[in-house]
């Protein structure tokens, strides 16, 4: 057996912007059924969903073989957890809320086998080793992971000229929702302001050579941030699109049902915390 490329690694600052989408429902049937539908990319939203670590295997698993590259978020950054994610099989790991120099060189030592990092070896059990059926895969996993960091704070912004320096991570992600909270603007992504900051922030990660990602829900902006040069960008959420299309379903036939329940797409989407 061989261990599979990192597809969604490999075509980074590729010229072409990647469009995915987030997987908030934690069931792979679901999974499925979005793999069917073209995106480059599916993301597993274990920060904000109820994701254990046997709903992120299954969802690799419903998605393994399709094309669409599998991306997971994490709740949170630590080395452990880390460590589990990558024996599970994730290639590609978005950490939420990136605020210090200190974090990022902590999760880029947590990322990789030494002697570049600290992955701890348990290649037996590891679904990514195919239970020791892939021959040299420690020696091959370092060149594999992809890791992006997620700014989405006025302190992850303030940082983010430093984290730049670093070296052996592969992007930076900026969540739009978190950080026009942290603005002042909260639920108001599309702000002048934030959306200032923003494109100030595009700017530098582009100028250091990383690969730069967000989550757009607005088309109009997508296709802004797409000329800007942005690598990746997520268009919605399942879970949101799934509600918005029963709502409105709803709404056409039975509209007493819904009174009480905005169907507004922007509404549905903007306080999701992305």
């Amino acid at each position: 057996m061989k261990l599979e490329e990192n597809q969604f690694k490999q075509k980074l600052n590729g010229g072409a912007c990647q469009f995915g989408l987030w997987l908030g429902l934690p069931n792979p049937i679901c999974a499925e059924i979005a793999a069917t539908a073209g995106f480059d990319w599916l993301l597993i939203d274990a920060e904000h969903a109820p994701y254990s670590l046997k709903d992120i295997q299954g969802q690799l698993q419903a998605l393994a073989p399709y094309p669409s590259s599998a991306l997971l978020r994490p709740p949170e950054g630590s080395t452990s957890n880390i460590k589990q994610l990558l024996d599970l099989g994730c290639q590609t790991l978005l950490i939420p809320m990136v605020e210090s120099v200190l974090q990022a060189k902590q999760l880029i030592n947590a990322m990789y086998y030494p002697p570049k990092g600290v992955r701890g070896l348990g290649t037996s059990m590891a679904r990514a080793a195919k239970w020791n059926g892939i021959k040299n895969y420690v020696e091959q996993a370092n060149d594999n992971v992809c890791l992006i960091l997620q700014i989405e704070t006025q302190q992850g912004l303030e940082q983010l000229d430093e984290i730049l320096e670093l070296q052996d991570f592969d992007g930076i992600f900026i969540g739009p929702s978190d950080l026009s909270a942290s603005l002042g603007y909260i639920g108001q992504p599309n702000h002048p302001d934030v959306v200032d900051k923003i494109e100030q922030a595009i700017s530098k990660i582009k100028s250091k050579g990383k690969a730069c990602g967000l989550l757009s829900v607005d088309t109009s902006m997508t296709r802004h941030y797409e000329k800007l040069g942005v690598d990746f960008i997520g268009l919605g959420v399942d879970a949101a699109l799934l509600a918005q299309s029963l709502r409105s379903l709803s709404a056409e036939f039975c509209g007493h049902a819904s009174n009480n329940i905005s169907s507004d797409k922007d509404t549905n989407n903007k306080h999701a915390g992305y």
